[in-house]
């Protein structure tokens, strides 16, 4: 049996593992991709009775690609919110 184990550090409110059988290593990824798992301690991945510590893999996986400055269009991005801020204008 193989499962994952998702410490969620809470500040003073203390700490939360989730621990979920049938949770792949897809949906942990996906979930903390999505911040769903956020202020992550570590993450365990149990295999019968071995223990391996996966938190950087994870991390790693999880992270969004960066988008560098020079492929974002400012001006579209303006010209696009000018025109957004007018379809709520009231006649």
């Amino acid at each position: 049996m193989q499962y994952f184990v998702v410490m969620i550090d809470y500040g003073r409110r203390g700490r939360e593992a989730v621990v979920d059988p049938e949770v792949t290593r897809r949906e942990v990824v996906s979930r903390v991709a999505s911040g769903e798992y956020g202020n992550i301690c570590f993450i365990h991945e149990i295999s019968g009775s071995a223990v391996e510590d996966v938190t950087e893999d994870i991390l790693t996986q999880a992270a969004l690609p960066e988008v560098a400055p020079d492929e974002v269009d400012l001006r579209a991005a303006r010209f696009d919110h000018a025109r957004d801020l007018r379809k709520h204008e009231r006649t």
